[in-house]
Parts: C-alpha cells; sequence; structure tokens
C-alpha cells in the first residue's frame, strides 16, 4: 500500500448522508480536508459537524450536481482554499422505484441527471484542476447494478451502467496521454442508508435494500484505501460479486431469478405510505437524516473488498492450466496413436 499522505484534500458528493457522508468523515480521520457537496442544508451542516469532530476540516458547497456550473464553481471554490483538489468522490445519487410503465419521462430524466450526470459533471470539474498539475484520483461510488439492471429501478440501473461506460472511455484517454490522474470504481452491495424513506416509491410495500446489507461506516474504509491505491475497481461483499459475474455468466437464469424474486426482495413487510421524497427537493434542507437507515438491526459493520483483477488473472491461470494439461493430454493421445500404427 502506498505510504499514507500526511493531508490532503477531497471532494465528495452526495456528502449530506449515507455512504457520501460517511467516506467524508473517514477522510476527515485521516486529516483531510473535506468539500461537502450536496443539496441539503441540514445535512450539509451535521456532517461538517463530524467532519471537523474526526480532525478534518470541512467546507459546506451547497449544490445540486445536476447544475453542472453549480458543480464547477464549487470546485474552483474549494481549490481556491485549500490550493488543490487530490480526490474527488462521487456519491451523490436518486432514484425512483417503480415498474417501467408507470415511470413519467421527467423522473428518468432527473435520475440520469443526478446519477449519471452529475458524476459527469464532477469528473469535469475535477479534470480542470487536476490536469494542471498531472496529478489526482477520481472515484466512481458505483453498485452492483452498474453491471446488472434489476426490476423496479431501472432509470438508476441505466445511470450507472453509463457511468461505467464512461469511465472506461476516460480510463483509455488518460492512460494514452500518459496522465498521471487515476480512475478507480468502487462497487457496493446493498447498505443501510436513509435513501430508502426519501426515495420516490410506487411499490405497494415499503422499500428495502435487497439483503445482506452493510453500513455505511463499513464501506467507507474501502474508499479510503481506493483512493489512494486506485485499483481499477474493487466490488465490496460476497453479494454485489455474485450478481456482477452471475450475471455475466448466465444472464438468462438471472434474468428468470430476478423475474420472480426481484421485486419481493426490495420491498418489506409494511404496506408503502405516502410521503415526501427527494428526487426533485432535497428532504434535509430542514432536517439532518444522518449517514444510516432504518435497517441497522439487519445491517452488518464489515464487508469485505474484493479486486476482480485478481479474479481475473486467478481465473486466466486456471484456464491456461486446464488448457495446458488437455493439450498434454491429446498431445500423449497423438502419440499413442502414431505408436500402434
Amino acid at each position: 500500500m502506498p505510504k499514507e499522505p500526511q493531508s490532503g484534500s477531497v471532494i465528495v458528493t452526495g456528502a449530506s448522508a449515507g455512504i457520501g457522508r460517511a467516506v467524508a468523515v473517514e477522510f476527515a480521520r485521516h486529516g483531510w480536508s473535506v468539500g461537502l457537496m450536496a443539496r441539503g442544508r441540514a445535512g450539509l451542516e451535521g456532517a461538517a459537524a463530524e467532519v471537523e469532530a474526526a480532525g478534518g476540516r470541512a467546507f459546506v458547497l451547497q449544490a445540486d450536481v445536476a447544475d453542472a456550473a453549480a458543480v464547477r464553481l464549487g470546485a474552483d471554490r474549494f481549490a481556491q482554499r485549500f490550493s488543490r483538489i487530490d480526490v474527488w468522490i462521487n456519491a451523490a445519487m436518486v432514484t425512483v422505484l417503480s415498474p417501467v410503465s408507470r415511470l413519467s419521462p421527467e423522473e428518468v430524466r432527473r435520475v440520469t441527471e443526478v446519477t449519471y450526470l452529475g458524476q459527469v459533471h464532477g469528473i469535469l470539474a475535477a479534470l480542470a484542476h487536476m490536469r494542471p498539475r498531472d496529478r489526482g484520483t477520481l472515484v466512481s461510488i458505483g453498485s452492483a447494478l452498474a453491471y446488472r439492471g434489476i426490476p423496479l429501478q431501472a432509470p438508476y440501473c441505466a445511470a450507472k451502467f453509463a457511468t461505467r461506460g464512461f469511465l472506461d472511455s476516460l480510463r483509455a484517454e488518460l492512460l494514452a496521454e500518459g496522465s498521471r490522474i487515476r480512475v478507480t470504481e468502487v462497487h457496493l452491495p446493498a447498505v443501510n442508508t436513509p435513501q430508502f424513506d426519501w426515495a420516490r416509491n410506487r411499490m405497494p410495500r415499503r422499500p428495502q435494500p435487497v439483503p445482506p446489507i452493510v453500513e455505511p461506516e463499513a464501506v467507507a474504509p474501502h474508499v479510503w484505501r481506493a483512493a489512494l491505491e486506485a485499483p481499477r475497481e474493487l466490488w465490496l461483499g460476497g453479494s454485489a460479486a455474485r450478481a456482477i459475474m452471475g450475471s455475466t455468466a448466465a444472464p438468462g437464469l438471472t434474468d428468470r431469478f430476478l423475474a420472480r424474486q426481484g421485486a419481493r426482495s426490495q420491498q418489506d413487510d409494511l404496506p408503502a405510505r405516502s410521503r415526501p421524497d427527494n428526487l426533485f427537493a432535497p428532504l434535509d434542507e430542514a432536517r439532518d437524516y444522518g449517514t444510516r437507515g432504518r435497517f441497522g438491526g439487519m445491517s452488518s459493520g464489515h464487508v469485505s473488498a474484493i479486486d476482480p483483477a485478481r479474479l481475473r488473472a486467478a481465473a486466466l491461470a486456471g484456464g491456461v492450466g486446464l488448457a495446458a494439461g488437455l493439450a498434454a493430454a491429446l498431445a500423449g493421445r497423438g502419440r499413442r496413436g502414431s505408436g500402434g500404427g
């Protein structure tokens, strides 16, 4: 692992709650200056207090990541205050839990503007400051849903797929340039965040993350290490790895499984009630929702990290070994056949 920097500067989008907030506090524990970008004032103030208490320096950047100009202005303000941006972490998201047939074009557009274009806006703003120094790390908070779409979350899954494609292109361009700017993606399992109580919902029962569930604080140290080490990707948790690999190996079988279980696994046993949501306006403007959601009783405080590059290397080695063994067997059969002729 690279030597830990004595201090640094990071901007985290979606920092007012959930994973973004937990990640911001994790960086603060290591003495970093943390730019907190999100829409909700109360959530941002709560996050800033936690960052300062953890030993970091907080800088509040109230902005909607769907607004490219606001994101760029926030980046400029932060860089002016702290001289540079070492790491940019895109964690902001919104979603709509609904069958495709009941979605409106405005809802699809909004999820795309925040969850996909919000990441693009962050990347462009960060690159404007990282390119002159030829240094920096871009971290995307992704999901197993960047590889496998599931029922009732089509716009969100599409946004995660799109982000992964954008980063593939960017990564190749940076490599072609010989740039020292790094790109990494951390793909998550189900996490206990407040989003399930403020996402727009059209399901008959209350939404829940698909078990197994982990706490945001279990995710945050892995994001911290990813920012330092910059692997191409990290997959967190066996459930994320199984979803990604299962969809790749047997997509049709996965389709049928999700057709049977996908909708039910995203709902608990209580009927959904009418409530406000955060799709177009923040719910944490006046109330701080904190980091965690309501699933603490069924969430784990630990999650393992899997580097898929190592999995692929092992699979390749296994495949080469199998091929070599098969070739040797065939060669032996050939020699025996020649001797008997």
